[in-house]
């Protein structure tokens, strides 16, 4: 059983999702794949955000937490990077340097 440790960095998350895909059997999952699953926990993320904020959501919906949710989409996020291998908390930093150059209204 994996186990991941207190505090992880970014990277440390990117190898245990790498690691929990081998356990589990998702290693011939594909990028598409993985792509769209990553989409339908968006939209659960969204439902689960509606019934947080107290709007109207269908009764027969399986809803989770927000926290669940997010936590879905890292778990997918890290897996598409990892077949790219691109470095998660790299391309974070790399982006928000362009991103400070950007002028916001």
């Amino acid at each position: 059983m994996l186990i991941l440790k207190d505090k992880p960095t970014l990277k440390e998350i990117q190898e245990y999702v790498e690691n929990l895909e081998q356990e589990r059997g998702f290693t011939e999952v594909s990028v598409i794949q993985n792509c769209l699953l990553l989409g339908e926990e968006v939209g659960e993320l969204f439902k689960a955000v509606r019934k947080a904020e107290k709007m109207k959501v269908d009764k027969k919906s399986d809803l989770t937490s927000v926290a669940e949710e997010l936590a879905d989409i890292m778990i997918y996020l890290a897996a598409v990077a990892n077949r790219y291998n691109i470095d998660l908390e790299n391309a974070f930093r790399n982006k928000e340097e362009i991103n400070k150059k950007r002028e916001w209204k």
